[in-house]
C-alpha cells in the first residue's frame, strides 16, 4: 500500500491535463479541455477535462473520475500501479509499505524454495547444450525468448536429482523441497528425486508474483503424462489460482474481457501472438474461487475449451460458476482438432478474432446442443431438457440477464414462465405448516424408496455406470477435482473419456480397474435417480465446503501478516455467505465459523 499522505501529494502535484493528454488529443475549450471520449466511440466531442477541479467527465457515456481513475481505466492498472505511474510523470517517488512490516512471513521459506527452482529451471533452458532441445520446441510453437522470459519458462533436465542436489548447496533440505512438491519419494524407495524431469516448466504465480507451484509439459509426444503439476502445498491450492492472471490482469481490464483457455501452452502461445488477456484454470474445470477472481477484473468471459463431451461439460460448469460470480460467459467453438495454441500458430491471431466474434452466449449454446440432440421432440425429452437448463438459470446473478434467460427457455420449451420461476424458487422440501401436513409429509417420506447406504462419491459413479445418460449430466455439475477418493476420481475421468466402456480401460491402474470391475457388476438398485444425484451432489459439496473452511481456519492461525490475515478473513466470511445462500448444512464447522466471527473481526477486519 502507499500511505494516504503520499497519494494526496501525488494527486495535488499531478497535471491532469498533461497526464490525460498523453493518451487523448485534448483541445482547449474555455477554462477546460475537450476531446472525443477514449472509452466509447463518438463523432462529436463530449469528453471534458476540468483542471481546476482535477477531474474528467464524459457526457456521452457517463465515465468520470480523477487522474488515478483515468489511468486505471485506460491502461488497466490497479490503484497502486496508477499512483506510481502518475507520480513518475510528476517527478515524484513513492514508497510502498506493508502492514506488519518487519514481521516474519511464515511462508517465506516456501516462496524462496520455489523462486530458487524457477531460476534453476530458467538457467537450464538457456544453457547452450542442456536447453537446446527445449528451446527448439518452444520456437516451433512460436514462443520466442521474450515471451519465455516474461512467463519465466524453464527446462527441467532429464536427471533424477539435479534440482535436489543444486538446492542442497544453497541450504535447502529435502523436507522443504518435499513440502512444496519439488521432489518426491517413490513407493519402493525412500530416496527422494526431482518431481519434474525432461519437461518444459511453467511457474505458477499468485497476484503478488510469488511462485506458488509449477506445471511441466513433455516435449516428446510419446512421453506420459503429457502434463504434470505440483501437488497442493502450504502455499498452493490449485482451485484458488488462475494461470497467467498475474501477467494478464491489466490486459483483461483494457480489453474488458478475459479468454479462459484449458492449459498453460494455450495462454503462453496467445500472449506470444499479442493476445494477452488469457488465463487457464489449473485443472480440468473452474472453481468458485477462480470465477470470483475473474469477476474482479471483468464482467465478460470467452470460454475456449475443447468441443468434445468432456470439454463441453467443463465449459458449462465454468459458465454456471461465472454467472454466479456476476460474469457473462460466451462459448467459442473452434474447428475440430484445433485449440487456441494450434489455431493462432497456424493461421495467426486474426483467425482467433473471427471465432471470438462468432462466440455464442452460454444459454444459446446449450439450447443449440439440445436441439441438435433432438431434445425437443417429445414431452419426456423436453422435460429432460428443462432439467438441464435449470442449473444455468439458477446460477445467473444479474437480474436482467436472468429475466432474458427465463424468457428464452420458456419460449423454446413451451413451459410457462410462471412454472419456470416456481422451479427456480424451490429450495428443498417445504416446511409442513401444521400437524396434519407434517404427518402426510412423513408418510410420503416413509413410502419413498430409500437410497442405498453408501458413500456419495460411490453413488454418483454407480449412477453414471448404470445409466450412461447421466454421465454428461453429472459432468455439467462436477469435475474430477470434486472427488476426494482417488479411485472414484479416476473412474469418473475414464467415463468422461469412454462413455460406453464395458471393462476397465488400459490406462487405469490395476487396483482402480478392480474397483471399476466391482462397480460394473454391482446389482444395487437405484430408485429415484434424480434424488440419488441431488442428495449425493449436496453431500459432496458440503464436504468440499467444510474442507475449504477448515483449511482457511488453519491458514488464519498460521499467518502473522496483517494483510494476509485480512485477505483470509474476508475469504472466510465470503465462503460462509456462499454456504448460507446455497442452503448447505455446515454442521460443526459452520458453528465454529459463527462462534469465531466476532473474534476474527477484532483480529483483522
Amino acid at each position: 500500500m502507499i500511505p494516504d499522505d503520499q497519494v494526496e501529494e501525488v494527486r495535488a502535484r499531478a497535471d491532469i491535463v498533461d497526464v490525460i493528454g498523453d493518451f487523448v488529443p485534448l483541445k482547449k475549450s474555455g477554462k477546460d479541455f475537450k476531446a472525443n471520449c477514449p472509452f466509447h466511440e463518438e463523432r462529436t466531442p463530449s469528453f471534458y477535462v476540468v483542471p481546476a477541479k482535477g477531474f474528467y467527465k464524459c457526457f456521452g457515456c457517463g465515465e468520470s473520475g480523477d487522474v488515478f481513475s483515468f489511468v486505471m481505466r485506460r491502461l488497466g492498472l490497479d490503484f497502486v500501479e496508477a499512483v506510481k505511474l502518475v507520480a513518475g510523470k510528476s517527478g515524484m517517488e513513492v514508497r510502498e509499505v506493508r502492514r506488519g512490516e518487519g514481521q516474519e512471513d511464515p511462508n517465506r521459506k516456501f516462496y524462496e524454495a520455489n523462486a530458487y527452482a524457477r531460476v534453476f529451471y530458467q538457467d537450464r533452458l538457456w544453457d547452450e547444450q542442456d536447453g537446446a532441445k527445449a528451446r527448439a520446441y518452444l520456437e516451433q510453437r512460436g514462443i520466442g525468448r521474450e515471451t519465455a522470459e516474461r512467463f519465466g519458462l524453464g527446462w527441467a533436465p532429464d536427471e533424477w536429482r539435479g534440482l535436489r542436489e543444486a538446492a542442497a548447496h544453497h541450504g535447502m533440505g529435502d523436507e522443504l523441497l518435499l513440502e512444496v512438491g519439488l521432489i518426491k519419494k517413490s513407493e519402493r524407495s525412500q530416496e527422494p528425486y526431482d518431481t519434474f524431469r525432461g519437461r518444459i516448466v511453467f511457474p505458477i504465480e499468485d497476484l503478488s508474483s510469488h511462485v506458488l507451484a509449477f506445471g511441466g509439459r513433455v516435449i516428446d509426444p510419446d512421453d506420459t503424462p503429457k502434463y504434470l503439476n505440483s501437488p497442493e502445498s502450504p502455499i498452493y491450492h490449485k482451485g484458488q489460482v488462475l494461470y497467467g492472471l498475474s501477467w494478464a490482469k491489466n490486459a483483461i481490464r483494457r480489453q474488458e474481457s478475459v479468454l479462459v483457455v484449458e492449459g498453460y501452452m494455450d495462454a503462453v502461445s496467445l500472449a506470444a501472438a499479442g493476445i494477452e488477456h488469457a488465463v487457464a484454470p489449473l485443472g480440468t474445470s473452474m472453481t468458485v474461487e477462480q470465477a470470483s477472481l475473474v469477476s474482479r477484473y471483468t464482467k465478460q468471459a470467452y470460454l475456449l475449451f475443447d468441443s468434445d463431451k468432456a470439454g463441453l461439460a467443463a465449459t458449462f460448469r465454468a459458465a454456471d460458476l461465472l454467472l454466479a460470480a456476476g460474469v457473462h460467459p460466451s462459448v467459442v467453438t473452434l474447428p475440430p482438432g484445433e485449440d487456441p495454441d494450434t489455431l493462432v500458430h497456424g493461421a495467426g491471431p486474426e483467425a482467433l478474432g473471427g471465432y471470438l466474434d462468432e462466440a455464442v452466449d452460454v444459454l444459446d449454446r446449450k439450447l443449440q446442443i439440445l436441439q441438435e440432440k433432438d431434445f425437443f421432440s417429445s414431452i419426456e425429452r423436453t422435460r429432460n431438457a428443462v432439467d438441464r437448463l435449470l442449473p444455468t438459470l439458477r446460477a445467473v446473478k444479474d437480474p436482467a440477464l436472468r429475466d432474458i434467460y427465463v424468457a428464452k427457455v420458456a419460449d423454446r420449451t413451451g413451459v410457462r414462465r410462471e412454472t419456470l420461476e416456481a422451479e427456480l424458487a424451490k429450495a428443498g422440501p417445504p416446511a409442513a405448516p401444521n400437524l396434519r401436513e407434517a404427518r402426510r409429509y412423513r408418510r410420503r417420506q416413509e413410502e419413498t424408496p430409500r437410497i442405498p447406504p453408501m458413500g456419495a462419491e460411490k453413488l454418483i459413479v454407480l449412477l453414471m455406470l448404470k445409466d450412461r445418460e447421466w454421465i454428461e449430466r453429472v459432468a455439467e455439475h462436477m469435475g474430477p477435482e470434486d472427488f476426494q477418493d482417488r479411485d472414484y476420481r479416476a473412474i469418473f475421468e475414464a467415463l468422461l473419456e469412454h462413455p460406453d466402456l464395458t471393462k476397465a480401460p488400459s490406462e487405469l491402474e490395476p487396483h482402480v480397474a478392480g474397483v471399476l470391475e466391482e462397480l460394473l457388476g454391482d446389482q444395487t438398485e437405484l430408485p429415484q435417480t434424480h434424488r440419488v444425484f441431488e442428495e449425493s451432489l449436496g453431500k459432496i459439496r458440503q464436504s468440499s465446503f467444510q474442507m475449504r473452511l477448515a483449511e482457511l481456519d488453519r491458514m488464519i492461525q498460521a499467518t502473522s501478516d496483517e494483510d494476509r490475515l485480512t485477505e483470509l478473513l474476508t475469504e472466510k466470511h465470503r465462503l460462509a455467505a456462499e454456504a448460507r445462500d446455497s442452503g448447505i448444512d455446515w454442521g460443526p464447522v459452520a458453528r465454529r465459523t459463527l462462534e469465531k466471527k466476532n473474534a476474527d473481526e477484532k483480529r483483522g477486519t
